[in-house]
């Protein structure tokens, strides 16, 4: 029996001009259109931002990134999905490394899944599409996601169990709670309740 195979994605020529056009995230074959932000939204991001970019830019850990894509590749021009999270951060040594094996990769958006991914919650964000999408993450590859929500002052930390076939773990952080960067960012920590001040 002959079995059909379908492409699902694009080339990254066109997927760069149609993100040029209005910025998409392709999921599953499909371009979900990335909605612009509400004033808190942007200043938790920004908050996050600054933070963490003292720490990384000081010791030169890494890079912390917002709101630009990533993609997913089987190959290096063709783009199976794109990801737009509020905050993405990678290791010095990973972003050395894409680099190196990309001399063009200032003209490209990023062809590598990122070591931490930050999401923002909405007043308007489906949870149960966020879960979908925190999942979706880890399965990509992202190491750990962290999940910041200003409606219920909380915020939670997935990631993969290692060794085990999809065990996510789980950790719900409240107001009196400390985020902290771990072994991926060292020295970085920020009591839960000054996020959403």
């Amino acid at each position: 029996m002959d079995s059909i195979v379908e492409n699902v994605g694009m080339p990254l020529d066109e997927y760069m001009r149609l993100y040029e056009e209005q910025p998409f995230e392709l999921i599953n074959g499909e371009k979900v259109i990335k909605m612009p932000n509400v004033i808190e939204h942007g200043d938790i991001i920004e908050l996050m931002y600054l933070a963490i970019y003292m720490i990384v830019s000081a010791k030169q850990l890494g890079k912390i990134i917002r709101e630009m894509p990533f993609v997913l590749s089987y190959t290096s021009n063709w783009v199976t999905g794109s990801r737009i999270p509020d905050l993405m951060y990678y290791t010095a040594e990973r972003l050395a490394a894409f680099q190196e094996a990309n001399p063009n990769y200032k003209k490209m958006p990023y062809v590598l899944v990122p070591d931490l991914v930050i999401e923002v919650v909405s007043p308007n964000d489906n949870l149960s599409i966020l879960d979908e999408k925190v999942d979706q993450y880890l399965l990509d590859g992202v190491q750990i996601v962290w999940v910041l929500d200003p409606q219920k002052q909380r915020a939670s930390v997935s990631n993969l169990i290692a060794r085990q076939p999809f065990t996510k773990q789980q950790t719900h952080l409240t107001p009196t709670d400390t985020l902290t960067g771990g072994d991926l960012i060292p020295g970085f920590e920020i009591q839960i309740a000054s996020i959403f001040a």
